[in-house]
């Protein structure tokens, strides 16, 4: 068998198994979702107490709720006593407590044991001792984000720092997302693997491809520019377009904290490992990616907006179809490539051209994660 070298001006890109291989799936859900931190629900959607929502994050299950003091709280979606899921649905409302649906063992809001058939002929059972597993949880741009490690990673250094080092600072803490209200939500479930999805995100050689209309609205994405790659930049709007909306047409007035010099810009950071969110003068976008499958991953999009837009009950259809239409574009290509990731044509992987040269920063990182699998190929070699 014989190779050809890749090129200097191509990197080349992980095998194909990388993207279809259960196993290598697995070992990232235990190596990397579970282990860092997960944006996981929306601050608002728990909004009084004994209201939950459960999460699938990695392998696992957490249920987040708002305890009786208001606090968020995340606990493992699992009864202490014979391992049974104890909230069955996404969302829900309980008046006190949860009480497991198979043996009635129930857990005050803060994750108590408070009763259990037979509890107080057992004196001897500590009853925080044996309440639920919780799990870390932080607040940051008006989300909870959980981690499953015993010992979390530094949420400063790997959520925030991380973010600001790849976009700007300011636009970050001037759209002031935790003031910020959504006005719409849609979820996508795609028939892809989610770094597929990553890898799309963080790259825009195939704007003008598959959506030359959106593409228009920062002419830069028609030169295929890569706004995650340039720290401190933000895609500038056409001459001729007034806001992000699907035609153009005038959004809604700026966000009050974001500067002069940040108006009529587009800009995108990406947080590892499941993160991507879209700052625009007038809303943010954030998605946040549940990986279920190595063929399956889901996507929830809020579209964020000024609490008096959303209150008012102002029409927003025109900027939530702008990026829905990107995020359907987007998506259908990727479910298109995740065939052929099992091809024969694509065993040694594909290769990344100039302009998708930081993707290889991404694989880079992926692949030295400790316990995800080796590379079993060099990827533009052809036999």
């Amino acid at each position: 068998m014989t190779t050809t070298p890749v090129p200097p001006s191509l990197i080349a890109a992980p095998p194909g198994h990388h993207y279809t291989d259960p196993e290598v799936f697995r070992q990232e859900q235990e190596r990397i979702v579970e282990s860092m931190w997960f944006c996981a629900v929306h601050s608002a959607d728990p909004d009084k107490p004994g209201v939950f929502r459960t999460v699938r994050v990695g392998r696992g299950n957490v249920v987040v709720a708002r305890t009786r003091t208001g606090a968020l709280r995340a606990f493992l979606n699992v009864c202490r006593h014979c391992g049974a899921r104890l909230c069955l649905e996404e969302s829900g409302e309980v008046r006190r407590a949860f009480r497991c649906p198979y043996h009635a063992w129930t857990y005050d809001l803060d994750g108590k044991l408070t009763a259990a058939p037979d509890l107080t002929r057992m004196p001897d059972v500590d009853r925080v001792e044996y309440g639920l597993v919780g799990a870390a949880l932080r607040e940051w741009l008006g989300y909870a984000w959980v981690c499953l490690a015993p010992e979390p990673p530094s949420f400063e250094e790997t959520v925030v720092g991380a973010a600001e080092r790849l976009g700007d600072p300011a636009a970050i803490e001037h759209h002031g997302t935790e003031e910020l209200a959504p006005g719409r939500r849609i979820t996508y479930d795609v028939k892809a693997n989610r770094k597929l999805l990553a890898e799309n995100f963080v790259e825009c050689c195939h704007c003008a491809t598959i959506r030359p209309g959106p593409a228009d609205v920062p002419p830069e994405f028609a030169e295929g520019y890569a706004a995650q790659c340039h720290a401190g930049h933000g895609a500038g709007f056409g001459e001729d377009v007034k806001g992000f909306t699907v035609d153009g047409s005038e959004g809604f007035g700026r966000l009050p904290e974001v500067a002069a010099d940040q108006d009529r810009r587009y800009h995108a950071i990406t947080v590892k490992p499941t993160v991507f969110v879209d700052l625009v003068p007038d809303h943010v976008i954030p998605h946040r990616v549940f990986p279920l499958a190595e063929d399956r991953t889901v996507v929830e999009c809020d579209w964020l907006h000024a609490p008096e837009v959303v209150a008012s009950g102002a029409d927003v259809p025109k900027s939530v179809e702008l990026f829905h239409r990107v995020n359907s574009q987007d998506f259908e290509a990727c479910e298109r490539t995740r065939p052929a990731m099992s091809s024969r044509a694509y065993r040694r992987g594909g290769v990344l051209v100039p302009t998708e040269h930081h993707i290889g920063s991404f694989h880079e990182w992926l692949l030295g994660s400790p316990g995800v699998g080796p590379r079993r190929g060099a990827g533009g070699s052809r036999a």
